[in-house]
């Protein structure tokens, strides 16, 4: 589930295209996975996040904040409207949309700078503003 919940549909069909290729990817990916995941630790991953939600005290951030999110996300889906919503609430803070590209990757779209460091820079420089 979480292959499917943090991965991007277009990246993962442009690179496993066939079903051969998906199967083959699924079978390495699970292997990996349990290999180095304690089910223990993921189960308190999971549950530590369910019911987090800080959305009370977001008035009281005074550092800028920056939301970027990706149109491609699963797991925040922004057609939901809450990253829009929520960050009205923070007093420096504002939400990017980045749409779905060839180098979006769904939730993992986080992990790759290059894709959102321009944002990050824009960031950077209002704050020494």
């Amino acid at each position: 589930m979480l292959l499917v919940m943090g991965s991007s549909p277009l990246q993962m069909h442009k690179d496993e295209p066939t079903r051969d290729k998906a199967d083959a990817f699924l079978v390495d990916f699970v292997k990996s996975r349990m290999a180095t995941t304690d089910a223990n630790d993921l189960l308190y991953q999971v549950d530590a996040s369910r019911n987090y939600d800080p959305s009370a005290k977001l008035d009281q951030i005074k550092a800028y904040v920056m939301y970027v999110n990706s149109a491609d996300d699963l797991i925040n889906p922004p057609e939901l409207g809450i990253a829009e919503r929520e960050i009205k609430k923070v007093k420096k803070g504002r939400f990017v949309l980045l749409p779905i590209t060839e180098q979006t990757r769904g939730h993992g779209t986080h992990t790759f700078a290059a894709i959102w460091k321009d944002h990050l820079a824009e960031l950077l420089a209002e704050s020494q503003r």
